[in-house]
């Protein structure tokens, strides 16, 4: 999507003024939603209509993700647990009456420590890889083009780096208010000795979160549409998180409404597609359950695979509902992005124009139009 700074008014070349007592001509809609400031309903409206007409390219990159980082993970965890191993017995079934020494705590807190980072790591490069691929498969939508797996495997790739940076930033910023408080409640607290001093620290740093609370709110909002400039305006993280502020100056209460009803919405959807998940895994446990040997002798492989199996599936219906709920919310994002633009920036026309000199392919079996005579 182009960026016009120009000043531009909505409307203006797409049709004459309406005839006195007449109706405006609907908005031109090549895509997912219409080319004129859009409402709650266009917005969640459009995300939905994105996924149900780009869905096989969505979910080729999102499986191939999965693919990845699943697999990363649980290299992580398996190398992390040879590791320590043989520390877990001293440290979690101790000799009667003695504590675990320090020699098996420590490596287990390293590694458990190291571990969880990797993991924080590899789990936010495979949301940023969604994050960056819902504005790309969005522009096309927008346009009412088509889209493959490979070019918004593609362009998720090239713009992740940028985007992880940008989706970092933007959740510093806003979780900034709440470290300000931890860091200095931690060293008050670190220095009260008394019961009814600590009592008090406690009662105080409820006051600050619920006063810092509003704030980093404030700031995870207006920073929240950085990831759709990274992908859709080839920005770097920092002028994307400048972007987004401005963007967003001026309209915080209507994007936080909007935003908050998709998270809502994305939310109970992503419930749902778990539910039965859950309910299968957990109806596969109790008959594994029921057959665990009584004698000490220990589970068979046969109740291994059970149990294994029943985790799998419940592992596969939590990362659907997951990928449901952060796909959906990158939707309505970039859809109030190009609202904002849509609104400030003429981008329906730079749109137009665009499709104009490269128009939309015909969707598969129309008939072509025919000859001029």
């Amino acid at each position: 999507m182009t960026h016009d700074n120009g000043p531009q008014v909505y409307g203006g070349g797409w049709s004459g003024a309406p005839q006195w007592g007449g109706m405006a001509p609907p908005a031109p809609q090549p895509g997912v939603i219409p080319l004129r400031p859009l409402t709650l309903g266009d917005v969640l409206g459009g995300a939905f209509r994105t996924l149900r007409g780009h869905w096989r390219a969505v979910l080729g990159v999102v499986l191939a993700v999965q693919a990845f980082v699943l697999p990363v993970m649980a290299l992580v965890v398996g190398i992390a647990f040879a590791a320590v191993r043989q520390h877990v017995d001293p440290v979690f079934d101790p000799p009667y009456g003695e504590d675990p020494a320090a020699e098996h705590v420590v490596p287990l807190l390293v590694a458990a420590g190291t571990a969880f980072v990797l993991l924080l790591v590899i789990g936010m490069l495979g949301t940023a890889v969604v994050c960056a691929l819902c504005p790309a498969v969005l522009k096309e939508a927008v346009t009412g083009r088509p889209t493959r797996f490979r070019p918004m495997w593609r362009a998720s790739l090239r713009r992740t780096p940028a985007v992880a940076g940008a989706v970092f930033l933007g959740a510093l910023a806003a979780a900034a208010p709440m470290i300000v408080v931890m860091a200095v409640w931690v060293p008050l607290m670190a220095v009260t000795d008394s019961r009814d001093g600590a009592f008090g620290l406690f009662a105080l740093l409820l006051v600050l979160l619920l006063l810092a609370l509003p704030l980093s709110v404030w700031l995870h909002l207006r920073f929240g549409l950085a990831a759709a400039v990274v992908v859709l305006e080839d920005a770097g993280p920092l002028t994307a998180l400048r972007r987004s502020a401005a963007l967003v100056r001026g309209d915080w209460w209507r994007i936080c409404g909007i935003t908050l009803v998709g998270a809502l919405i994305g939310g109970t959807v992503a419930w749902v597609i778990q539910l039965p998940f859950q309910l299968v895994g957990t109806f596969a446990v109790i008959p594994v359950m029921i057959a665990m040997p009584q004698d000490g002798s220990g589970p068979s492989g046969a109740l291994i695979a059970g149990l294994v199996i029943a985790f799998l599936i419940t592992a596969v219906g939590g990362v659907a509902g997951q990928v449901f709920q952060i796909g959906f919310g990158q939707l309505v994002s970039g859809l109030l992005y190009v609202d904002q633009r849509i609104r400030r920036e003429g981008l329906a026309g730079a749109i137009l124009a665009d499709l104009a000199r490269t128009p939309a392919p015909a969707p598969a079996g129309s008939a072509p139009a025919a000859p001029p005579q």
